[in-house]
């Protein structure tokens, strides 16, 4: 694994809401620590509601995870663009994260309960 990131079990239950409806919930997520940014929740697909959400035509790169397949959330209220994005096949020293997926809290609520 890089040296700047780390995956470890995140504590507790955490919670995916987005208008107005519950997403996902999980005791089974993982956070990512990379470098100096704020850690990041990933969320089992099995615990998140994937009916909600559509693959996007957004992909992005990271040097150290591959590249993230993004998905638009399709609530009763409108699309939030690029709500969530998954590493379907990241690279081996991440590859605990494959299958999981991680949500932009600009877009939707991430919480601990």
């Amino acid at each position: 694994m890089s040296d700047h990131i780390k995956i470890r079990p995140a504590s507790g239950t955490w919670v995916v809401r987005a208008a107005g409806a519950v997403l996902g919930e999980s005791s089974n997520a993982l956070e990512l620590s990379e470098g100096d940014y704020p850690a990041v929740i990933y969320f089992p697909r099995g615990d998140i509601s994937m009916a909600f959400f559509d693959t996007s035509e957004t992909q992005s790169t990271c040097p150290h995870k591959g590249v993230a397949t993004h998905y638009n959330l399709e609530a009763k209220s409108g699309t939030f663009a690029d709500a969530a994005w998954s590493y379907e096949d990241p690279k081996d020293s991440v590859a605990q994260i494959s299958e999981y997926m991680a949500f932009y809290t600009s877009k939707v609520a991430v919480e601990q309960l």
